[in-house]
Parts: C-alpha cells; sequence; structure tokens
C-alpha cells in the first residue's frame, strides 16, 4: 500500500504539492511542504488530517515556528472535515483510467505525475464555477468569466423568452475555508 501526500490551496483547488511514497513520515512531509513553500510561499493557515506525519513535531516546528503558519487539524474521529482534500482523491479515484491498485511505486508516482497535470490544467471543477484550478489561482478565471458573461448576455438579449430573469455568469467564491461560522461566502464578478 503506497501513501499520497497532497496540499491543496482550497481557494483555487489547486495541487501545490504532492508525492507517493511506501510510508507516511514527518521528514517526507516537511519535504513537500518546503518545496511546495519555495514555489508558491508561505501559508497562512494549513489544515491537515490528524495522521501521524501531519500532527508530528518535525512539521509543527517547520511551518509554525520557521514559517509562522498557523495550524489547523481535523477533528478527532471525523475521516471527512476536509471535503477539499476529500473531493480532490474522489476525483481522481472516479476518473476514467484509474488503475484501483498499482503494481509498484514508481506506477503510483507515474499515475499522480500525469494526474495533477490534468487536474490542475484542464479540470473545469464545479465547486469554482468550472474554470480549472490553474486558472483561479493564477487569477486568469477573470478573462475567462468576462468572455462566458459576454456570450451569455448576447443569448439572453436574442431570446429573453428562454429565461424567466437576466442570467449571470457564476465566479469563484471570495471566500473559502473549513469549518467557517455561518455565512455564506459572496461571489464578485471581476
Amino acid at each position: 500500500m503506497f501513501k499520497a501526500y497532497k496540499i491543496t490551496d482550497i481557494f483555487s483547488r489547486e495541487i501545490v504539492g504532492w508525492r507517493v511514497e511506501d510510508r507516511e513520515a514527518d521528514h517526507l512531509a516537511v519535504e513537500m511542504f518546503a518545496q511546495a513553500i519555495a514555489m508558491h510561499g508561505t501559508p497562512c493557515i494549513v489544515h491537515a488530517d490528524n495522521g501521524a506525519a501531519m500532527k508530528s513535531n518535525l512539521l509543527r516546528d517547520f511551518l509554525k515556528e520557521q514559517h509562522g503558519t498557523e495550524l489547523s487539524h481535523s477533528r478527532p474521529y471525523v475521516s471527512d472535515d476536509n471535503p477539499f482534500s476529500e473531493a480532490g482523491f474522489r476525483t481522481m479515484k472516479y476518473r476514467p483510467g484509474y488503475p484501483k491498485v498499482f503494481a509498484d511505486l514508481d506506477s503510483a508516482r507515474a499515475y499522480l505525475g500525469e494526474y495533477v497535470p490534468w487536474y490542475n490544467q484542464e479540470h473545469k471543477h464545479s465547486g469554482i464555477a468550472l474554470f480549472s484550478p490553474s486558472q483561479v489561482h493564477d487569477g486568469s478565471w477573470r478573462e475567462a468569466w468576462q468572455t462566458r458573461e459576454h456570450a451569455l448576455q448576447r443569448y439572453f438579449e436574442a431570446h429573453p423568452e428562454r429565461f424567466r430573469a437576466r442570467p449571470s455568469t457564476p465566479t469563484p467564491a471570495g471566500t473559502v475555508g473549513i469549518n467557517l461560522p455561518n455565512e455564506k461566502p459572496q461571489n464578485k464578478a471581476a
């Protein structure tokens, strides 16, 4: 059995760090976070599961003491306390061609090596208004949104009888988090 480690930016849903190993170990998690921080900068908050590597002193010291990152962990005995991570793994496992069982570590790494770029750049994610995670991460979704909005409004002007009210094109949420107070996220256009 292999262990897939994954860091997801929950605002954009982009996978910003990943690795596949034959075991879970705190130093491997630290290496993954170090690479992600070098590429994407230091996160304000990291929400993780309660696995040994994620709750280790080594990772805590690296994130909290060296980078000033606030740590958050899933509630005890709540396996689905991070819906963003759960949804990401579900997308991978239900994608056509997922092998279910990997013959060896290199096969698992190769699969994720192809999956992650597809997911980040091509997958149109329903949780972020059918933009790709990369578009939301780099802000280029705004241009695509403008194109969609203009097309929708032109169609509405040509066929208003097909609508009950003037439609608007969805946008990614302005605020995203885990276990937020009971506030509805606001969607704002570019």
